[in-house]
């Protein structure tokens, strides 16, 4: 029997989602196929200017790549095709087993739809590392949590959907051993991400699970002057 199973991190964990079931359609119909996103899944939120870089940002993403041919177009029959690069507006409607990995605390997310360059100075150490944030500023991250987390739960809970949202402030977690599977892998109920990945994916378990806010996670990985965290 085919395994296949399409993946990717950040840019890729969004490809993964808007061609999943495009990819599915490749494949034997009797083929055991799914796809993985990680930090893939871009939400459409204001800055804390209250501006919607975000949108603003993937309109001219579409424009400058003539992505409109290539996106899923139930969704730009309905929407603007920028707005079709938020997963939010696609996910519904995918058919083939989905596993949705993602930091609630994303930050790529943090630095370049939250905080984008040219915001608040006092933003600076904050954004690039959360231990940094004073009071004010983590409230702000837990309302991005709570948008996050709202994107995601509109989402509804198809049995065959994988979830693993932990609070780690990190942006992609598949790509090294140390943060797949490892002794000091981020922990989500009592799995690491690669056990709860391969549970879902070869149908032995399913997984929905979101961690509770920041701090409370203590198996989050840290790495010094890495493009993960």
């Amino acid at each position: 029997m085919w395994q296949a199973l399409i993946s990717g991190c950040s840019a890729g964990g969004l490809t993964s989602i808007l061609h999943c079931d495009r990819f599915h359609r490749l494949l034997p119909a009797a083929a055991n196929v799914k796809c993985l996103s990680d930090a893939g899944f871009f939400i459409n939120v204001k800055d804390i200017a209250g501006v919607n870089h975000a949108a603003a940002f993937f309109s001219d993403v579409v424009k400058t790549h003539g992505s409109v041919k290539n996106l899923p177009s139930l969704c730009t029959s309905k929407l603007p095709a920028g707005m079709c690069l938020f997963p939010q507006n696609e996910v519904k409607q995918i058919q083939t087993p989905l596993f949705i990995l993602n930091a609630a605390y994303d930050s790529w997310q943090v630095r370049n739809i939250l905080v984008p360059g040219g915001s608040d100075p006092r933003w600076r150490s904050c954004k690039h590392d959360i231990k940094q944030c004073s009071a004010k500023q983590l409230k702000i991250l837990q309302g991005f949590r709570d948008h996050f987390l709202e994107a995601i739960e509109a989402q509804g809970d198809s049995p065959t959907r994988g979830l693993f949202i932990n609070s780690c402030f990190a942006h992609c977690q598949s790509e090294i051993q140390e943060i797949w599977f490892a002794p000091g892998s981020p922990v989500l109920g009592d799995k690491r991400i690669a056990s709860a990945v391969g549970d879902w994916f070869y149908g032995r378990s399913w997984f929905q699970k979101t961690d509770c806010p920041y701090p409370c996670d203590s198996t989050c990985h840290v790495f010094k002057n890495s493009s993960h965290t």
